[in-house]
This record gives C-alpha cells, sequence and structure tokens, in this order.
C-alpha cells in the first residue's frame, strides 16, 4: 500500500512538472483560435470561448510563412541527411582504419567544438563568398557539413561495435563502403536516428548564422520569417492571434516529428548509445 501511495505522489509531482513545460505550448495553441481581444481579457482564460472559423481562415491566409516552412524542411532534410552520411564515413575512419594519424586528427576536430560558434561566422563567410555560395540555400547546407557533435556521437558509438562483424565481413570480401552500409549502420541504427533527428532540429530551428548569409528575403527560413512577420510595417505584435497561430504554424511540425520518433530516441538512450570514454 505504501508503494502504491509513493508510486501515486511520484505521478502526480511529474504530471504539475511536465505541465509547467507544456503550459507555454498551451497557451499559444489556443491562442491561435482566439480573437485578439480575447488574449488580453482578464481575467485571462486558457481555452477560447467559442471559435471563429472565418476568423481563423482569414488569420491562416494572412499568415504567410509556407514558403519560409518549405526553406527550412529542405535545408533540414537534405542537410541532416548529408551530415549523417559525411560524419558516419569520418567517424567510422576514425574508429576502423586504425592509424595515430587518425587519432590525432580526431582530437584536432574535437578541439574545434570547444570553440564558440559565433568565432566561425567570418572565416565561414570569406570562404562561402570565395565559393559564389553567399545568400543560397545550397551554401548554407554546405557550411553545416562539418559537425564535430555529430562525429563525436557516431565515434562514441561504434566503438561498442564489436571487431568480429567487421572482420567477418572483410573475410567474405566486403570494402569499407559494404561495410559501414550493411554491418555498422544496422548496429548503431539507434544512434543514426538520434543524431539525425537532433540536427534536423537544429538546422531547421537555426537563426543567427542564417540571417548573416541569406540576404534574400525568399530563402529565409522559417525562424527569419516568423521575426519578418512579427515586425512587419513596423507593428511589433499588435495582432497576437496571428502571431500565436504563426509560432503553431513553425513549431508544429517540430512537434510532430519528436512524437513520432521518440521510440528511436529513447532506445539510443536506453541502449547508453554513445557514452563510452
Amino acid at each position: 500500500m505504501k508503494k502504491k501511495i509513493s508510486l501515486g505522489i511520484k505521478y502526480i509531482f511529474l504530471c504539475m512538472i511536465s505541465f509547467l513545460f507544456v503550459f507555454p505550448f498551451l497557451w499559444m495553441l489556443f491562442g491561435a483560435f482566439k480573437s485578439n481581444n480575447e488574449i488580453w481579457q482578464t481575467p485571462y482564460q486558457l481555452f477560447p470561448k467559442h471559435i471563429n472559423l472565418t476568423e481563423l481562415a482569414a488569420n491562416l491566409k494572412a499568415v504567410n510563412l509556407y514558403g519560409y516552412l518549405g526553406n527550412s524542411f529542405f535545408v533540414g532534410a537534405v542537410g541532416t541527411v548529408l551530415i549523417l552520411l559525411v560524419s558516419g564515413m569520418f567517424a567510422y575512419a576514425v574508429v576502423f582504419l586504425k592509424s595515430k594519424n587518425m587519432d590525432r586528427i580526431f582530437a584536432i576536430v574535437l578541439i574545434t567544438y570547444m570553440l564558440p560558434g559565433a568565432v566561425t561566422y567570418v572565416p565561414a563567410y570569406v570562404i562561402l563568398a570565395k565559393l559564389q555560395l553567399l545568400d543560397k540555400l545550397s551554401g548554407l547546407i554546405f557550411s553545416y557539413l562539418a559537425n564535430v557533435f555529430a562525429v563525436f556521437y557516431f565515434r562514441q558509438s561504434f566503438m561498442k561495435t564489436s571487431m568480429d562483424f567487421v572482420e567477418a565481413a572483410k573475410i567474405d570480401g566486403a570494402n569499407h563502403r559494404l561495410i559501414l552500409r550493411h554491418v555498422i549502420l544496422p548496429l548503431n541504427k539507434s544512434a543514426f536516428w538520434s543524431v539525425g533527428l537532433i540536427t534536423f532540429i537544429q538546422l531547421y530551428n537555426s537563426y543567427m548564422w542564417p540571417s548573416i548569409m541569406l540576404k534574400s528575403q525568399e530563402k529565409y527560413l522559417i525562424s527569419q520569417g516568423l521575426r519578418q512577420f512579427f515586425i512587419q510595417d513596423g507593428a511589433y505584435g499588435m495582432n497576437w492571434s496571428q502571431i500565436m497561430l504563426a509560432s503553431t504554424i513553425t513549431i508544429l511540425p517540430v512537434v510532430i516529428l519528436l512524437i513520432v520518433a521518440q521510440k528511436w530516441l529513447m532506445a539510443a538512450i536506453s541502449q547508453d548509445s554513445g557514452v563510452k570514454f
């Protein structure tokens, strides 16, 4: 009986903490269905009194963020695939191509992870300018390919892979490409899912660096588009129902993605992926 009471108290406490984290998102979601006056009326109410479908349709038309949303999905999807490919190959070389030089190269790469991201903006900008990749989504994706976190995560996960599988594949005549594809990838699927999910969210939500290198408004990502919508005509948030709706449209794809992919993320955590030192 005491165990049940203790367990019930724990669940109640966790539910209260969860509600504190979820409440701002609920306020934003339900605010999208309220009128501007209803948002500011006191006492504040979480749920809308009534939903005006005509006003909601007009707000959906006014919130013109769909082009920015497409740009973010393009950068996130293509960038994530390329980062997984490049980082996976580099981590494979570090772990399975035994060489002192590879360990030194990895150490140098890892040191760069300690640098603040802002210090790389100027050299990255100069490099992209010389390659004529400024103000291009392809240039933005190219600048993200050197992902130290993904390399480190994959290295730690690959180190847990038994060399017996790799040696057996070599005996069967498999080259490094086939070993990486048919041996390493299946045995580290959770690591690839975890890095892919984290990387996509990072690229989708990126703001500072895209704001520096993207000048054409039609190429803005969703975070830039949301800010542009917020300050358009110097309004600075006069119509809060539209701002709530725009924020909901911005964050909803990420929330859906997290819900769909949570089992792979939890599998990676439960398997203690990438925590071998």
